[in-house]
């Protein structure tokens, strides 16, 4: 990546925007990263490994014209329970109807359904409510057994290989499938910055995920179970970041617990300093419209208020009509709230209990009244460590993090945390890489910095400021 002056954004938290059909074109994905993009998320749910690959170079491609890193968000499909195949690719399904579930891939019985998952099928009991197709089918368990009844609480059509859930319930399936640990593997060969792991229910689910990756990328926890709402704090603090992923919220729980469980996720996420993300429907009009509702700019800017460290777009990116437009409207969504007059009175209300503080937020916080103190344009930063990284942006501070370093997955990781600007710097270690980073940032002013130095007592930094 060759060193040039990176736009700073004028913000602090961060976009994800998704790839697919709509944007995968080097020129698209050049014209997201200009209008604010900071992360590029791989759908593994689809395209080909080709496809990913291909999606990459490209994103590096833009990296280099850009001159400012540019990360990449493997996102693995997970154990995404599905029903088999009809006759007719669909079956009626009518009020009050009643269904019998087997453990197959197909049927060409009538009121049959078949489900390719003999150990789910087994755990059910009568009562359970069983979601399909995102929610759209609501059945209800009738009889338990080797091969459940259920019935239809509603009249509609159910496709072949829509999705298939039990609301409010622990499936026993790992959330590592065959397929998430071959495309792992893919996106580790490729150089994937940061992996997301979906339908997570367990402590367990991270470590197994975390044991393949092998340091090799942050893993993000994705949080849509009701297991994993059940364990989050454990959850949280196993893994090194979370993503809010709605859409399957959305079907395991009714609609309006969503939000509170979104706040809930939030304030666990930031009181244990890890990076969080929103995702899901945050500009669902814009697939197809130029401009937002009113309602979904007012979903971004909550949680923008909540303090979280980025917002993602998925449809809109990937199959989306306006994918750069949709980036620069979020953009300017979040710039809008982070200068809001009440905006940092928000963000208070999920930092989290300061009494368990460690010595590096301490330092971290004396790092921001520092540069306050001494009226800096910003706070610069020098450490190799990541997770003394997130500390800094843990606290939420007022002055952007100028964070420089010369390895490129560094900076690349950095772009997930709240109020960090990775800039390339060939060698930070010269008496004057504060300034440098200033200048690069086309900053003017004095600057105040924090450096590590390199001991193993967490108090060994050195605070300062320096002017150009």
């Amino acid at each position: 990546m060759r060193s040039g002056l990176p736009r700073l954004r004028g913000r602090n938290a961060k976009i994800v925007a998704t790839l697919g059909p709509g944007s995968r074109a080097s020129r698209t994905i050049q014209l997201l990263a200009e209008a604010g993009a900071d992360i590029f998320r791989l759908n593994f749910s689809h395209g080909s490994h080709d496809d990913h690959r291909r999606s990459l170079e490209a994103v590096r491609m833009a990296e280099r014209a850009l001159g400012r890193p540019l990360a990449i968000l493997a996102d693995l499909q997970g154990p995404k329970v599905r029903v088999g195949d009809f006759p007719d690719g669909k079956l009626k399904l009518d009020f009050g109807g009643e269904y019998t579930l087997i453990a197959a891939s197909e049927t060409d019985q009538p009121k049959t359904i078949p489900v390719p998952h003999p150990e789910i099928l087994r755990v059910l009991e009568v009562g359970d409510r069983v979601l399909c197709n995102d929610g759209m089918i609501v059945l209800t368990v009738t009889e338990a057994g080797d091969t459940p009844k259920v019935k239809s609480d509603f009249p509609g059509e159910l496709g072949n290989r829509k999705g298939f859930t039990v609301q409010g319930k622990a499936l026993p399936v790992s959330a590592l499938t065959d397929k998430d640990r071959e495309d792992l593997a893919f996106a580790m060969e490729i150089g994937a910055d940061l992996v997301a792991l979906s339908f997570v229910q367990s402590v367990e689910d991270v470590q197994t995920a975390q044991a393949i990756i092998a340091g090799r990328a942050p893993l993000i926890a994705k949080l849509e179970k009701p297991a994993a709402i059940d364990d989050l704090d454990a959850i949280v603090e196993a893994t090194d970041g979370v993503m809010v992923a709605r859409g399957d919220l959305g079907v395991e729980y009714p609609a309006e617990q969503v939000p509170i469980i979104q706040r809930r996720i939030v304030r666990a996420a930031r009181a244990q300093g890890r990076p969080v993300i929103v995702a899901t429907q945050m500009l669902e009009s814009m697939i197809d419209n130029a401009a937002p509702t009113r309602a979904e700019t007012g979903d971004v800017a909550t949680a923008i208020y909540q303090g979280v460290d980025a917002v993602m777009l998925s449809a809109e990116t990937a199959v989306g009509r306006h994918p750069a437009t949709a980036v620069a409207i979020m953009s300017r969504i979040i710039q809008a709230t982070e200068h809001a007059e009440d905006y940092r009175d928000s963000l208070k209300q999920f930092m989290g209990d300061r009494s368990v503080e460690l010595t590096i937020d301490v330092v971290a916080r004396a790092a921001q009244a520092l540069a306050y103190a001494e009226k800096s344009s910003a706070l610069a930063l020098r450490t190799g460590s990541a997770r003394r990284l997130t500390h800094f942006s843990k606290h939420r501070g007022r002055f952007l993090i100028l964070y420089g370093s010369s390895n490129e997955g560094r900076l690349r990781r950095a772009q997930l945390l709240w109020g960090v600007h990775p800039i390339h710097v060939e060698n930070i270690d010269t008496d004057d890489w504060p300034v440098t980073l200033l200048r690069t940032a086309e900053l003017e002013g004095s600057v105040a910095y924090a450096a590590w130095k390199g001991d193993e007592d967490e108090a060994a930094w050195e605070l300062g400021v320096r002017r150009p």
